[in-house]
């Protein structure tokens, strides 16, 4: 390492409406109570000290930034006070933190457990209690700040020690895009239309009190399941549909938008759409409420919006929105995603990975027939839809019958029986509802297996090594994987990781986010095509970040990249980013991979 690593932790204030609980980091920071009592540093792997707080600015100023390396617990919090609140930017972030997260997917990454599980035997690598004392105290009286002074040395200690530990071994591909991660929240480039935004959330409010208004209803009879359910049957005589709850297995009311008992309601009742309306309105506010984030979040006087993403939110290693802001769920051609713009003189470039899932799935299963339409461009959904009603299907004459082949070939790949793939078509929830018998959905997943006959042998084959490796000593080689005792090591050398598998009566059980949990070939395809997947995306993104020198990545959503650019020669920079998201990784040379994408002023594709 190269670079001054600089050990940090700002210690600020902290009450009970001015807490990270409440509000996001962004207005956390911007509160006008927002306050750095101190903060503690360590260089390299010298001793932590405390800064006090009328010194913390010209601590910080006698640092080379551009030659320094910033490591943080949680480095989006810190280095956004470093960078947003004393405008300074470091040559690098580290994060213990989601470092943790990478090592040990779905457990919690605090410091005090990322503590106990890399030091479980040293009871003075322990996180402290003492920041309690200090809660709603705007000024530090001397003794509090002595407390808080040895506090925050220790998590500096903690912090630099836990890095030393998880740095062994860690790709510097996921390192690099930690600190990606990390840039795309504390240097942001991305803007929001304030008026667009501010229109569209004054229309949303108009929208849904007229909705519930002309209801007819209160909204704590909307808002109420059993109110509603009584007063639909005694106003209209329409008994509300139900379900079982797949929590308690109890029968419930099916009044969820995307419940196809719901759905069936509206549509045999078009006549009290004006009541269907208003109960969704009084329910799902989210339009509204994430427009009122959106212009919390941004920058009062650059409308900046910084993109929160957590990195390795997923046992697979998918990104997740984070900080009450969830960037990871913008529909297309939403008003949410039309309000981010470029800055002046900019574009903003937007291209996704076409059916990134279903090629890695063909890919990993040897499927070759499959493989070929991918790398033809041909329509695969249409392509199956035609095997299942027997005729040439197109995309425009047949949307309905093609969305049939695209559900099964994005859904049949792992292991969806006949049952729950007729519930997916019924749900309606990407597309139209249809209703399939049940020889009907039977026919179609027998279809699907019989036409890519490798992928069921794939399920098969993952289910058995993962099952032998728990009796082999040293690794089992599948095609890019490496199958050890708990975890299948992948081609960047991170894992899937199954803590404390094993096989119980011939089923593979292992500890998850929810205790005890199954796993199986269908399953277990799944987790490992969502990984392959996810490193294709994020290594193309750290190749656009290293090769469009004039471009800054912005944002990721799902098998999409976001870059932010100069607005000359558009045509130019958008061939160059599908070239390189098309460019297929070493370790999968014959990966037909397909892109496409589009720029405007604002993220409109």
């Amino acid at each position: 390492m190269s670079k001054t690593l600089l050990t940090l932790d700002f210690e600020t204030y902290y009450d009970v409406q001015v807490s990270l609980q409440k509000i996001s980091t962004m207005e956390y920071i911007r509160h006008p109570m927002f306050k750095v009592w101190g903060v503690g540093l360590q260089v390299d792997d010298g001793e932590p000290y405390w800064v006090p707080e009328d010194e913390v600015e010209a601590a910080l100023a006698e640092f080379d930034w551009d030659d320094t390396a910033l490591l943080c617990h949680n480095t989006p919090f810190d280095g956004f006070i470093l960078t947003q609140y004393y405008k300074i930017k470091p040559a690098y972030y580290y994060d213990t933190a989601a470092m943790a997260r990478g090592w040990w997917p779905g457990q919690t990454a605090s410091l005090r457990a990322t503590s106990e599980r890399c030091f479980p035997h040293d009871e003075t690598m322990r996180k402290g209690t003492e920041l309690v004392n200090a809660k709603g105290i705007y000024d530090l009286p001397p003794d509090i700040e002595e407390e808080i002074a040895g506090y925050c040395r220790q998590d500096v200690a903690l912090t630099y020690a836990i890095f030393k530990q998880l740095i062994e071994g860690y790709p510097q591909s996921e390192l690099d895009l930690i600190d990606l991660t990390t840039t795309m929240f504390c240097e942001p480039i991305l803007k929001i239309d304030r008026e667009r935004l501010t229109m569209y959330h004054e229309t949303e409010v108009m929208a849904g009190e007229t909705a519930i208004s002309n209801s007819g209803y209160c909204k704590k009879v909307l808002a109420s399941n059993q109110k509603f359910t009584a007063a639909i049957k005694e106003d209209l005589d329409i008994t509300a549909p139900t379900k079982v709850s797949p929590t308690t297995g109890k029968v419930i009311p099916a009044l969820g938008k995307n419940d196809a008992g719901w759905k069936q309601m509206r549509a045999m009742y078009p006549e009290h759409e004006h009541v269907w309306a208003g109960r969704v309105a009084v329910k799902s506010r989210i339009n509204e409420t994430r427009a009122t984030r959106f212009l919390a979040a941004a920058d009062p006087v650059t409308d900046t919006l910084p993109a929160p993403l957590r990195y390795y939110a997923a046992h697979t290693g998918r990104f997740g929105g984070t900080d009450k802001l969830n960037l990871q769920n913008l529909p297309r051609g939403s008003e949410l995603r039309k309000s981010l713009i470029a800055p002046d003189d900019h574009l903003v470039y937007v291209a996704d990975l076409s059916n990134i899932e279903a090629r890695m799935l063909a890919w990993l299963a040897g499927q070759d027939d499959l493989l070929a339409q991918f790398a033809h461009g041909e329509d695969i959904y249409s392509n199956f839809a035609a095997t299942v009603y027997n005729k040439p299907i197109d995309k425009k004459e047949h949307p309905t019958e093609r969305f049939v082949g695209k559900t099964a070939i994005l859904g049949l790949g792992y292991g969806m029986g006949a049952k729950k793939f007729q519930a997916t078509l019924a749900a309606g929830a990407a597309g139209p509802s249809l209703q399939f018998s049940d020889s009907q959905a039977a026919g179609v997943v027998t279809k699907y297996r019989q036409s890519y006959y490798k992928i069921p042998i794939l399920w098969k084959r993952l289910e058995n090594f993962l099952a032998m490796s728990l009796q082999q000593r040293g690794t089992l080689d599948y095609s890019v994987l490496q199958f050890t005792n708990n975890e299948i090591i992948l081609p960047n050398a991170m894992s899937l990781k199954y803590m404390d598998l094993k096989n119980e009566g011939g089923e593979l059980v292992y500890t998850g986010r929810n205790g005890r949990e199954k796993t199986y070939g269908g399953r277990l395809t799944e987790n490992v095509v969502q990984a392959l997947s996810r490193i294709v995306i994020t290594d193309a993104m750290l190749k656009l970040r290293n090769e469009l020198t004039e471009g800054q990545v912005a944002l990721t959503v799902h098998d999409e990249v976001v870059i932010v650019a100069p607005n000359t020669n558009p045509d130019a920079t958008m061939n160059s980013i599908i070239d390189i998201l098309c460019t297929p990784p070493n370790w999968a040379k014959d990966l037909p991979l397909d892109a496409e994408g589009g720029y405007a002023h604002n993220y409109s594709k």
